[in-house]
């Protein structure tokens, strides 16, 4: 029996994660590691998917084709509820072991378990291998080392009622081994749905270092990378801006991607470090230095653009940095929507007491659109802080912004300067981005004040 596909679900929600983002609520990390092996049923999927797999990366571009996906949720019984992705902290107790992407890219190691005698479908509110019992034969003990790279979201009782769930890639069911020989034929006529012990192990025979894409969509004002071939999971990534390190915001529960800043704001320069599971941080503080690719152009239009990057010794602060809650993902939670740059309208500046504000749309999509809004200084005094707001014409909503905290009420808008762009000399400008869902239209009312 093969799964439904474990991320159908995460269009429906991503919006509602998106909100939580703009807002700077990171993911709850309730979840500790399970006692050491634990055991669980087994079901088995194709693939990942495109263009990304729950952690963030296409198939393609993972370190072993030997992959599972852990269950999302920890609902017993409940088998048509879908909480928010990534899941608040007020709603800890219903994280499963997928930990808000906070599991991706470790591994588990898999060793094959009894068969099922009976019905083993995942009915929901039907018990496991019902009519049947559970059995011992030649392929008990067979093992395989597997990656996380998904996520179990279903509505089924594997992935609701049995928190040691394992959904595993089709194509690795006959790669599992007993004696450094694979079983060749556990699939299909000796598996239905057997059960697994596993445990969590670091990634075998390791070497080399992290690799770091940008993902599809990716800018300089959307700049969501992946950072892959980890020794030891990943629990977050800090980028240096203004000369201070600060925490990147996961892209929705996409445990591998993160959303940075540039050294210097709306710059195409970064440097970032890595902090594992342990969440110490990687290879003694190690600082990754690269640029967005000059084969993105205005935005990354492949899945995944590698990026070749130089390093440097760790400096600065060992602690966590404060999370800055102003970069949020694109409305999809999962791969931004490529956007159609193409001519599109931008509002005349609207002066205000020394503050003019522009807009411009940078990018439409089926269902939603980017645009940016410019906040110049027309005074004859500096400023040390400004606000924007406008009105939407019809129904659009506000999914997510970068350099401003923005907030929605009704049809109106308002965004307030981040902490490291509120200064505006005369005639100085600034800039923050919003992605919004609806049609493409003029705003109302467009304005700003400086303070």
């Amino acid at each position: 029996m093969s799964t439904s596909r474990p991320r159908l679900i995460a269009a429906a929600l991503a919006a509602s994660a998106a909100a939580l983002l703009v807002l700077g609520q990171l993911p709850a990390n309730a979840v500790s590691d399970p006692p050491a092996p634990v055991t669980g049923n087994a079901t088995h999927f194709d693939g990942l998917g495109s263009p990304y797999g729950g952690c963030g990366l296409p198939q393609s571009e993972l370190d072993s084709q030997d992959f599972v996906a852990l269950n999302v949720y920890d609902l017993p019984g409940d088998y048509s509820s879908y909480p928010t992705r990534p899941l608040p902290p007020s709603q800890a107790d219903k994280i499963g072991l997928w930990n808000n992407g906070l599991n991706c890219g470790r591994y588990v190691k898999v060793a094959i378990g009894d068969y099922c005698t009976g019905v083993n479908d995942g009915a929901a509110g039907q018990p496991f291998c019902r009519n049947g019992s559970w059995v011992a034969d030649g392929y008990n003990g067979a093992t395989l080392t597997m990656l996380v790279a998904d996520s179990c979201g279903d509505g089924n009782a594997w992935c609701r009622d049995d928190p040691y769930h394992l959904d595993l890639a089709t194509g690795s069911l006959n790669r599992f081994a007993r004696n450094g020989t694979p079983v060749g034929d556990l699939y299909p006529n000796h598996w239905n749905n057997r059960h697994v012990s596993w445990s969590f192990v670091p990634a075998p025979n390791y070497t080399g270092d992290i690799r770091i894409g940008f993902l599809q969509g990716a800018q300089r004002y959307w700049p969501a990378i992946a950072v892959s071939h980890l020794a030891n999971g990943i629990h977050g990534v800090e980028y240096l801006a203004d000369g201070a390190w600060k925490s990147a915001t996961m892209n929705s529960d996409m445990g591998q991607s993160y959303l940075i800043g540039a050294t210097a704001s709306g710059g195409t320069d970064f440097q970032i470090r890595v902090r594992d599971v342990t969440d110490t941080l990687i290879n003694g503080g190690r600082v990754y230095k690269f640029s967005l690719p000059a084969s993105c152009g205005g935005t990354c239009s492949a899945a995944y653009t590698p990026v070749a990057y130089t390093t440097s010794a760790g400096t600065g602060p060992t602690g966590s940095p404060t999370p800055t809650g102003t970069v949020s993902p694109s409305p999809t939670g999962s791969p931004s929507p490529t956007p159609t740059v193409s001519p599109t309208p931008s509002a005349p500046p609207s002066p205000s007491a020394g503050c003019a504000a522009t807009w411009k749309v940078t990018g439409t999509w089926s269902g939603g659109f980017q645009a940016e809004v410019t906040v110049r200084n027309t005074g004859t005094g500096a400023a040390t802080g400004w606000s924007s707001s406008f009105g939407f014409p019809g129904t659009q909503r506000l999914a997510s912004a970068w350099n401003a905290t923005a907030t929605q009420s009704g049809q109106q808008v308002t965004a307030t300067n981040a902490g490291w762009n509120g200064s505006l000399a005369p005639g100085g400008s600034t800039s923050w981005g919003l992605v919004v869902n609806g049609d493409s239209q003029l705003p109302i009312n467009l304005g700003c004040a400086l303070r």
